[in-house]
C-alpha cells in the first residue's frame, strides 16, 4: 500500500497541538493530591503561557490571514481556519479555567488563605487598605479623561487598567480610565493571609481620583499586542541600535486580545473597543478570576505560605564534583548532570574557577537566557576585566529576554570583552562553553555542553542536561565553532558534533533510516520540547511502516499523528507534564554507536533550519546507558505521563489496579537523594566507582 506520506490528514495542527498542552498544564491544577498553592501555580503557568501565545502566535495568524495568506503548514490549515479553532478552543476551556481556579481558592480559605474584593473585607482591614491607597497607590496612577480633547492614551503591551463610566451633578456623562502601573503590587496583603486584587480598591476610591464625579460604571481591562520583534537585519548598521529600537516597537503592536470582567458595562466596552478595534472571538470575559493570572506568583511565592506548595527538593552536587577541584574532575572523566536533580552548581563553578585561575587564557561561551542576576555573567566580567581573553556570543533575539541581554552584553564589552550579537540570519541557540588553560607549558582545553540555558534560576525548575568533557576532538570542534561565530566563513562543518542548520537534520535522518532498516529490532527514543519538522516526522513515519518501534517524550508541540494504519502503529507519543518542567533534548538510537545524542535544538523547522544549535555524541558507554535509564524511566510514567491518540487527543496515563504508582519525577529526587546519602557514607574509603555502580543499580530499581 503506497500511502501518501505529505498527505495533511496526517499532521496535527501546530497551533492546536500547542493548545492541548496548555490544557494539560491546565489539568494539573485538578489534581487533588496536590496542595492547593500548587495547584494556584499551574493557573499561573497557564495564563502566562497564554500571553505569549497571543503576542506571538495568534498575531502571526492575524498578521498571515490580513496579508491573504491561505496555507501556513503541513496540515494545510489556513490562518481564518486557525484562528477560528483557537478561538472557539479557549472561550470553550475559560468554563474550566474558572471552575478549576474556583475550586482551588475554596481549598486556600479552608488553609486561611482569601482572595476577596475591597468590599467583602472587615472594616479594619478596610482600614488599612484605604492607608495602603493614600500612601503608595494615589501618588503613582494617573485618572485620564477621555473625550474631545482628551484623546484615549496609548497601551503598553499587557497593560492592566480602569475603564469607568462618570457623571457629574447635571447629569452629564463622561469616560475616563485609571492606569495600573507594573510597578504596583497586583494583590495587596492584609491579615495573615488576604489579599486583596489592586484594581478593586483602586475602584472604590474613583470618586477621590475625578472630583466632582460619581461613579456610574468601572471594569477592570487589560490588553495584549502583537509582540513578535521583527528584525531586517541587513538593513541595520548597528545590531544594538536596532534591537534597542525593535524592543520599543514591541508595545507599538497591533491590539489582539481584549480580557474583560465578566460582569463589565455593555456601554463601557463599547467605548473601549470603539477604540481598540479587538475583533469580537478575541475579547474574553472572565467572571470570577483575576485578569493577568501570571501574577498569581504573588500568592504562590509568598513565603509564610510555602506549606501549602509542594516540599521543595535541595539539588545535589554528586561525586565528581564534590569532592575534587571541577577542572580536575573534568580531566578524569566526562561527566553528565541531570538537573535540577543535580544542582547546577558545578557549571556555574566551572566559569568561577577559570575566572579566578592565572592559568586560564581563554573563556569562550554562547548566551541566550541567563536571568537578571547571573554569577555567570559576572564571572566573565571579572574574568576579563582580569586580562583574560572572554569571548561571549550573547543572542539578543532570544524572544522576551532580549533587554536583560542587551543590557549584559554592554556591561560585558565595558569589562573588556568580546562580544558577538548573533549571526544575520541566523538565531545562536547553542550551549556551549570553552575553558582554555596553559599546564606545563602547554594548552589544555575544557568543554561544558548542554541541552538548557546558563541559568541557575530556572535550573532549579527545568530538568536538562549538561556534559563535560576534556577530550581533544571535541575541544577541537569547540574552537572551530568559535571562530564561526566571530569570524566570516560561512562553511564550518564540525567532524565529532553536529551543528545546525547544515548537519544536525541530515544526521538525524540518517540516524532514523539507519535504525528503521533494523525493523521489528529496532528502536528509537527521541524526547524534547516540540516535534514540528515535515522531514522529520515522514522519516519517523517511514520507520514505523518499516517495523521499527518509535517512543517519542514531547512535553509541547506535537505535529505527528500517531496510530494511523499503515502509517503509524509502531509510535508512541508520551507528554511529561509535572512539578519540572522536561526540557532536555535527547535522541536515542538502539543500533547506533553510540546511540545517544543531547541537543539544545528541538525537532521544529526554526531549530533545524533556521538557528545555530549543536548536537553532542555521549561516546562514554556509562554514560549513554544512564541517560537511557532516564528515558525508560518516564516512559513506565502512570502519574504524570500523558499519551497521544490518532485522533489528535491526549489522555493521562493512570496506574492500573494493583500496580506501583510510577511518579518518574519524584522517584528521581528519591534516587538522587539516597545516591547522595550513600555516597557521603563512602567518601573516606577513596572507592571512586561506588557511585557509579551505585547510580546504575539505583536507576534499574527504579
Amino acid at each position: 500500500m503506497n500511502i501518501d506520506l505529505k498527505n495533511p490528514s496526517l499532521y496535527i495542527n501546530r497551533e492546536l497541538s500547542w493548545l492541548q498542552f496548555n490544557t494539560r498544564v491546565l489539568a494539573q491544577t485538578r489534581r487533588e493530591e496536590l496542595p492547593p498553592l500548587e495547584r494556584l501555580k499551574f493557573i499561573a503557568i497557564y495564563g502566562t503561557n497564554l500571553d505569549e501565545f497571543y503576542m506571538v502566535r495568534v498575531a502571526g495568524l492575524i498578521s498571515l490571514y490580513k496579508a491573504g495568506i491561505q496555507e501556513t503548514g503541513p496540515d494545510r490549515l489556513t490562518p481564518a481556519e486557525q484562528l477560528s479553532e483557537i478561538r472557539k478552543y479557549l472561550h470553550d476551556e475559560k468554563v474550566e479555567l474558572e471552575q478549576n481556579y474556583n475550586g482551588i481558592v475554596k481549598e486556600l480559605e479552608e488553609e486561611g488563605v482569601r482572595i476577596r474584593s475591597f468590599v467583602t473585607v472587615d472594616r479594619e482591614a478596610q482600614e488599612k487598605l484605604r492607608e495602603e491607597f493614600y500612601e503608595h497607590i494615589y501618588p503613582v496612577i494617573i485618572p485620564i479623561a477621555i473625550d474631545a480633547t482628551h484623546p484615549f492614551p496609548h497601551l503598553n503591551n499587557l497593560s492592566f487598567a480602569l475603564a469607568v463610566k462618570l457623571e457629574d451633578e447635571e447629569g452629564n456623562v463622561k469616560h475616563g480610565m485609571v492606569r495600573i502601573p507594573r510597578l504596583l503590587p497586583r494583590f495587596l496583603k492584609v491579615g495573615g493571609g488576604t489579599f486583596v486584587p489592586i484594581e478593586s480598591v483602586v475602584e472604590h476610591f474613583i470618586g477621590d481620583l475625578f472630583p466632582g464625579y460619581s461613579r456610574v460604571a468601572s471594569t477592570p481591562f487589560r490588553v495584549t499586542r502583537n509582540a513578535d520583534l521583527e528584525i531586517e537585519e541587513e538593513e541595520a548598521d548597528d545590531f544594538l541600535e536596532m534591537m534597542e529600537e525593535g524592543l520599543r516597537s514591541r508595545n507599538k503592536g497591533q491590539i489582539v486580545r481584549l480580557e474583560l470582567t465578566g460582569d463589565a458595562d455593555a456601554d463601557l466596552v463599547e467605548f473601549l473597543n470603539s477604540h481598540l478595534r479587538v475583533e469580537e472571538g478575541d475579547i474574553y470575559y472572565y467572571r470570577t478570576i483575576p485578569l493577568n493570572l501570571g501574577a498569581l506568583w504573588q500568592i504562590v511565592g509568598e513565603k509564610s505560605l510555602a506549606h501549602l506548595l509542594l516540599p521543595s527538593f535541595n539539588p545535589k552536587v554528586l561525586a565528581p564534583f564534590d569532592r575534587e577541584e571541577i577542572f580536575t574532575a573534568i580531566e578524569q572523566q566526562d561527566s553528565v548532570l541531570y538537573h535540577p536533580y543535580e544542582s547546577f552548581e558545578p557549571v556555574v563553578r566551572f566559569i568561577q574557577q577559570a575566572a579566578a585561575d592565572p592559568d586560564t587564557l581563554a573563556i569562550r561561551m554562547t548566551l541566550y537566557r541567563v536571568g537578571t542576576k547571573s554569577p555567570i555573567v559576572k564571572a566573565l566580567i571579572d574574568a576579563a576585566q582580569d586580562g583574560k581573553q572572554v569571548t561571549v556570543l550573547v543572542e539578543l533575539k532570544a524572544r522576551f529576554d532580549e533587554e536583560n541581554n542587551l543590557r549584559w552584553a554592554k556591561k560585558l564589552e565595558e569589562a573588556g570583552a568580546h562580544v558577538v550579537y548573533g549571526i544575520p540570519g541566523l538565531k545562536v541557540h547553542a550551549k556551549i562553553a570553552q575553558v582554555i588553560k596553559r599546564k606545563g607549558g602547554q594548552l589544555k582545553s575544557y568543554l561544558h555542553l548542554a541541552t538548557g540555558n546558563y541559568n541557575p534560576g530556572t535550573a532549579k525548575i527545568y530538568t536538562d542536561i549538561s556534559y563535560f568533557t576534556s577530550r581533544k576532538e571535541f575541544n577541537s570542534d569547540a574552537t572551530r565553532f568559535f571562530h564561526f561565530l566571530t569570524g566570516f566563513s560561512t562553511h564550518t562543518k564540525l567532524e565529532h558534533l553536529y551543528m545546525s542548520p547544515t548537519q544536525i537534520k541530515p544526521k538525524l535522518l540518517w540516524l532514523i533510516e539507519k535504525e528503521a532498516a533494523h525493523g521489528k529490532e529496532g528502536h528509537i527514543i527521541l524526547k524534547a520540547n516540540s516535534l514540528a519538522h515535515p522531514e522529520v516526522i515522514r522519516a519517523l513515519y517511514r520507520a514505523s511502516q518499516a517495523g521499527c518501534r518509535v517512543d517519542l517524550i514531547v512535553r509541547g508541540i506535537c505535529c505527528l499523528r500517531p496510530g494511523v494504519e499503515g502509517v503509524s502503529e509502531n509510535i508512541s507519543v508520551s507528554s511529561i507534564i509535572g512539578k519540572y518542567l522536561e526540557h532536555p533534548r535527547i535522541f536515542w538510537f538502539k543500533h547506533d554507536d553510540p546511540g545517544c545524542y543531547i541537543s539544545s535544538a528541538d525537532l521544529m523547522p526554526r531549530n533545524l533550519d533556521r538557528r545555530i544549535e549543536l548536537m553532542t555524541p555521549i561516546l562514554e558507554k556509562g554514560l549513554a546507558e544512564r541517560i537511557e535509564q532516564i528515558l525508560t524511566l518516564q516512559l513506565a510514567d502512570n502519574v504524570l505521563r500523558w499519551v497521544l491518540d490518532s485522533e489528535g487527543n491526549y489522555h493521562r496515563v493512570e496506574a492500573a489496579e494493583g500496580e506501583k504508582e510510577v511518579d518518574s519525577q519524584e522517584l528521581l529526587e528519591k534516587y538522587v537523594n539516597k545516591l547522595y546519602s550513600r555516597s557521603r557514607k563512602r567518601r573516606s574509603s577513596g572507592d571512586r566507582s561506588y557511585v557509579k555502580r551505585l547510580a546504575e543499580k539505583l536507576l534499574k530499581e527504579s
